[in-house]
């Protein structure tokens, strides 16, 4: 019996749409990127992107654990000398929700060339609404 390898011209992904409302922030970023890396699917081959598109609203809605809240920072560099620069979660989810959960699902990503590939499959929105209604996204409950 030969093991069946995925190839990617035979991949066929799917849209999958997730309400991130109430949801904690860890537990639905392993559930996204396993959905974005495709190992929900039998013929998930590790070297094949074989992973699905999401599109995920009200992040901004997230839940975080404990006193994460607060204490959580965010490390930024500008390239330069003395260029680090951190900021709160509870300041970057004023400015800008959806990079709390991007970053979160991409450090649950492997890291190689393959992974920056799987992490435009994902799609964040901070409200309710979002822009891919024409791809018809599958509601998920996860």
């Amino acid at each position: 019996m030969k093991t069946f390898l995925a190839k990617k011209e035979t991949v066929q992904p799917k849209w999958h749409l997730v309400d991130a409302e109430g949801q904690v922030l860890g537990r639905l970023a392993v559930k996204i990127a396993n959905i974005i890396r495709g190992r929900h699917n039998a013929h998930y081959t590790p070297h094949v992107d074989t992973g699905d598109f999401v599109v995920v609203i009200n992040a901004e809605k997230v839940v975080l654990t404990g006193k994460k809240e607060e204490q959580n920072k965010y490390m930024f560099f500008s390239g330069f000398v003395g260029g680090e620069s951190y900021r709160k979660l509870s300041d970057v989810r004023k400015n800008k929700p959806e990079f709390i959960l991007t970053h979160a699902v991409k450090g649950m990503l492997p890291k190689n060339r393959l992974a920056a590939k799987m992490l435009t499959k994902l799609r964040v929105f901070a409200g309710p609404t979002h822009t891919h209604e024409a791809q018809n996204p599958v509601k998920i409950s996860l």
